[in-house]
């Protein structure tokens, strides 16, 4: 198998990455099916679609041609066998969460033919502890995207001890014609290589106002005005979910019972209030 044996992809999830990721490939002339168990985020999602391809006409960036090509291409689907039951490339997006990741890649290992790889967009969890869960472990990777996903150009290829040459090569190509720069990780590591950066910059940022030292608009502030950051930590952490901040350190705690490992108390603060960040409309940030 090569990358021009890939034809059709899905997408699991329609959240906030899951929804982009499915419009890039959509815009890169694949066939596209999106799906979730739920219907509300799909009809966002594909309300999302029909509002920003126009939108991207009319600024010059897209063709009428492409946009009506890519709405064509792009499918919105609740029912996870009839999304993935002849898909070339599953992209699965949806939250960080071992247990449901591991029985969702069991059942696409039913559903999807033997050939199609299973990638997840996990920007945690490595794919060796997924991959057992199918009877294809040398198909299945992680193919990371950063949010968001029409924007960001870089995805991350990691190629775990089960996963084939051949796999990782597809990926890295599909990334390519998905119009990103993509960075193939030869070993698995947790957090891969920019979240491994970014998670001592939050710890930091988060360790300070824990302590007391400043408040997150000052540190957002100062990292962007003396470092040159587009967005500080805070802000940043908004955009993509506080739930997800609080998921991904209660994961990686619960597997190295690692005091430090555990998410910052102000994490937790805002996890139990509900404040997640954009998608609440409120996180430490306000978005009314």
């Amino acid at each position: 198998m090569n990358i021009e044996d890939v034809k059709k992809i899905c997408v699991i999830g329609a959240g906030n990455m899951g929804h982009q990721i499915a419009l890039c490939a959509a815009l890169a002339g694949y066939q596209v099916r999106c799906t979730d168990i739920s219907q509300e985020m799909l009809n966002k999602a594909e309300g999302f679609a029909k509002t920003y391809l126009p939108e991207r006409v009319a600024k010059g960036k897209l063709s009428q041609e492409q946009a009506d090509q890519a709405l064509r291409n792009i499918s919105f689907i609740q029912n996870l066998e009839e999304a993935a039951a002849d898909v070339d490339f599953v992209i699965e997006a949806a939250v960080e969460k071992i247990d449901i990741k591991r029985k969702l890649f069991a059942e696409l290992d039913r559903i999807t033919p033997p050939h199609a790889i299973l990638a997840t967009n996990s920007s945690f969890i490595v794919s060796s502890k997924i991959a057992d869960a199918t009877n294809r472990p040398d198909k299945v990777c992680n193919m990371h995207f950063f949010n968001p996903a029409l924007v960001m150009k870089l995805v991350e290829v990691v190629q775990g001890p089960h996963t084939s040459t051949e796999t990782a090569q597809i990926t890295m190509d599909l990334s390519k014609k998905m119009g990103k720069n993509g960075a193939w990780l030869k070993k698995e590591i947790y957090g891969f290589l920019v979240n491994r950066i970014l998670a001592a910059l939050h710890n930091e940022a988060l360790f300070l106002v824990d302590m007391g030292i400043a408040s997150p608009e000052e540190i957002d502030m100062a990292v962007t005005n003396a470092l040159g950051h587009p967005m500080g930590p805070f802000r940043l952490m908004d955009f993509t979910g506080i739930d997800l901040s609080y998921y991904i350190g209660m994961e990686r705690y619960q597997e190295t019972r690692d005091q430090k490992d555990k998410p910052s108390p102000l994490i937790i603060e805002k996890f139990v209030k509900g404040e997640w960040g954009k998608k609440t409309k409120k996180g430490f940030y306000s978005y009314d």
